[in-house]
């Protein structure tokens, strides 16, 4: 009798067992899952993008981005946004998923999107290419259109910085944050450039003229010497130090 209960008991504890690795695999799988999923979702910075998992894969990482790029080849963009967004989970380092991000979403008008991809992209660089300067000057545009100006100001310098040459752009810093009231961020435009452009005798002039306008005239003096020292030939500029000693003279 104690053996039969004995074979009863073993016997109903292997079925218990067997049932619960046999018996309902889709219920374990889903309960297993959605455990893992819930643990291990997060957001990676402020990106929007959610990561799956804390393991770091670069060849899952690639393998998303090239098919992200196949995607987005066909102008199947939705898709290849999933794909991309996949490649920065598997990957978070990879830097040229984000760009491939910003630039559509920049393409959709998506711009509040575009800038943190363009951030992050810019903040993986180690080298000065042409794409970092792109990015720098796209974002620093971005983010001033955006009215976001304590942000874009120290893109815009680091931009100037790495592209001192494109005085175009620098102009249309300088021009965006004067229109917008925002003198202080303007004169460090010009400032900047000054420090790593070549010799410009307008930019000296136009620096002069902001800082005349925030009653700086000493400092303005300055600038327009510089300019007439660079163009010693120009009345413009003459005629700028003059008027401005006769106003210190009064």
């Amino acid at each position: 009798m104690k053996l039969r209960l004995i074979l009863n008991r073993t016997i109903a504890c292997l079925t218990l067992v067997v049932g619960t690795i046999i018996g309902s695999p889709d219920a374990a799988l889903a309960q297993d899952t959605g455990s893992s999923v819930a643990d291990s979702i997060s957001r990676y910075g402020n990106l929007n993008v959610e990561r799956s998992s804390a393991v770091i894969d670069p060849e899952l990482g690639q393998t998303h981005y090239r098919r992200g790029n196949t995607y987005n080849n066909l102008e199947r963009f939705d898709e290849a946004i999933a794909e991309y967004q996949l490649s920065i989970t598997a990957d978070p380092n990879f830097a040229d998923t984000y760009r491939q991000l910003a630039n559509i979403f920049y393409f959709q008008k998506r711009f509040d999107d575009a800038i943190p991809m363009l951030a992050r992209f810019i903040d993986l660089q180690k080298e000065v290419t042409a794409g970092l300067i792109a990015s720098l000057n796209t974002l620093g545009q971005l983010l001033r259109d955006a009215q976001r100006y304590d942000e874009a100001i120290e893109v815009d310098l680091r931009a100037i910085e790495n592209d001192a040459g494109n005085t175009s752009q620098i102009y249309v810093m300088g021009n965006t944050y004067a229109n917008a009231g925002r003198m202080a961020e303007a004169i460090r435009v010009y400032e900047k450039a000054l420090t790593v452009a070549p010799p410009d005798p307008f930019v000296h002039r136009t620096l002069g003229r902001m800082l005349e306008s925030e009653q700086r005239l000493e400092e303005a003096l300055t600038q327009y010497r510089a300019a007439a020292a660079i163009d010693p030939a120009s009345q413009f500029y003459k005629d700028l130090i003059t008027g401005l000693e006769a106003q210190l003279a009064r």
